[in-house]
């Protein structure tokens, strides 16, 4: 299950900050991080939690002082990371997501997004090529100088800021 945490982070990231300034393959990556980090262990294990986000998020505050492109830059991870356990509705496995807040532990029953039905996942990763195709054309990441800062970078281009001035391309 990529390509639902991938799209879907993008789009949410998008949608909150509007910023056009994130490095949006950081945002991606962190929101896949929790499965490729857990899946070796059987399941939903650390990276699945509220505190290795936290963590996550703190860790890189705390090596970033005094570094503010470095921090904004890196900043992308954790939000993934966030974003992630949203997309995944890890709230829901109490045990696993408030660990070790509640003393719980993780529940053995393997990566959540892979215990879901075949047909459900199916619609999850359509889902999540649509957001990305809608990204490519909305960001105009077909244009080579476009899509080349956003490979180099994770960056979109500044006059993208307000999309409501940006006339869709044909």
């Amino acid at each position: 299950m990529l390509l639902w945490f991938a799209g879907l982070a993008f789009v949410l990231v998008w949608s909150v900050f509007r910023d056009t300034a994130i490095d949006y393959r950081l945002v991606m990556l962190g929101a896949i991080l929790p499965d490729l980090v857990d899946a070796p262990f059987g399941g939903a294990r650390m990276f699945h939690t509220l505190i290795a986000a936290v963590t996550l998020l703190v860790v890189v505050m705390l090596a970033t002082r005094g570094r503010r492109h470095l921090r904004r830059q890196l900043l992308a991870l954790p939000i993934g990371v966030f974003c992630h356990l949203v997309l995944d509705g890890m709230w829901t496995r109490t045990g696993t997501f408030w660990w070790p807040i509640i003393g719980g532990g993780f529940e053995g029953d393997g990566i959540p997004s892979l215990g879901r039905p075949l047909l459900l996942l199916g619609v999850q990763e359509l889902a999540g090529l649509l957001a990305l195709v809608w990204v490519h054309g909305r960001f105009r990441l077909g244009e080579p100088a476009r899509r080349e800062l956003f490979v180099r970078t994770g960056r979109l281009g500044r006059d993208l800021r307000d999309l409501r001035d940006v006339e869709p391309q044909p």
